[in-house]
């Protein structure tokens, strides 16, 4: 016999392997495949700012002369914190101002999912979903974020205030289940919690990140289980003529 864990990640697991191939090519294309449209083609206008362009003059002095192109990381995240997104455009000037083929620059943006490659809301709602999550009621979460802001996964709300996204582990496994916010993780969470949330950001409030549990960030939740007591002096259990 299962338990019930057990019940419950073959369940998700069936979920998944429903959905994979009716939803593999799309998610593929729109990970790597571009499509020129009317806001996103080698004509759509894209410029740094005078600020962002000292800022990218700063980044790329931190790597030597002739090895530009290893800023693509950095300078790439510092143009999606100005528009929002990574646009065909925005990744061309990226790459005329490292001095590297576009297609290097392509090649980055598609490999990692943290770059947007359409616009995105104000406000980025990214929910994990691996096992860990998923395991401490990430389904539950999900689907109260969907009842809340009113759009599924891959979708932006029609006021632009949400963009909603499923993800591999966020790293926070240990505070399952978690959301990401733009910057910002929300962990521990339980549906008043994120039903919360997302009323805050309704609203124009900023609500506070990190555990929703009490504690501060990762620690036990009953308290210490290790380290209870003070050290041992260095001379304990040495022997005495050494």
């Amino acid at each position: 016999m299962l338990s019930v864990v057990g019940r419950r990640l073959c369940s998700h697991v069936t979920r998944q392997l429903r959905g994979y191939h009716a939803t593999s090519a799309v998610a593929s294309d729109q990970l790597f495949v571009h499509k020129d449209t009317p806001d996103n083609n080698p004509n759509t206008p894209f410029e740094f700012t005078p600020e962002n362009m000292k800022r990218v003059d700063d980044i790329i002095s931190n790597y030597p002369i002739g090895h530009e192109a290893a800023a693509v990381i950095p300078v790439l995240d510092l143009a999606q914190r100005q528009e929002g997104w990574v646009s065909l455009s925005c990744m061309n000037k990226v790459a005329e101002i490292l001095k590297m083929p576009k297609m290097r620059v392509y090649e980055v943006a598609t490999f990692y999912t943290m770059f947007n490659r359409k616009p995105v809301g104000k406000y980025h709602i990214q929910i994990c979903t691996t096992t860990p999550c998923m395991l401490r009621g990430s389904d539950d979460i999900k689907d109260a974020i969907t009842r809340k802001i009113g759009i599924k996964v891959g979708e932006t709300s029609k006021d632009e205030m949400f963009t909603f996204s499923e993800v591999e582990c966020l790293g926070a496994c240990v505070n399952a289940p978690m959301i990401q916010v733009n910057d910002n993780y929300y962990e521990d969470l339980k549906v008043e919690d994120v039903e919360e949330i997302l009323d805050d950001l309704k609203a124009g409030r900023s609500p506070k990140p990190g555990p929703r549990s009490g504690r501060f960030a990762s620690e036990p939740l009953g308290g210490l289980t290790s380290l209870t007591e003070p050290p041992k002096p260095k001379e304990f259990k040495v022997r005495d003529d050494l």
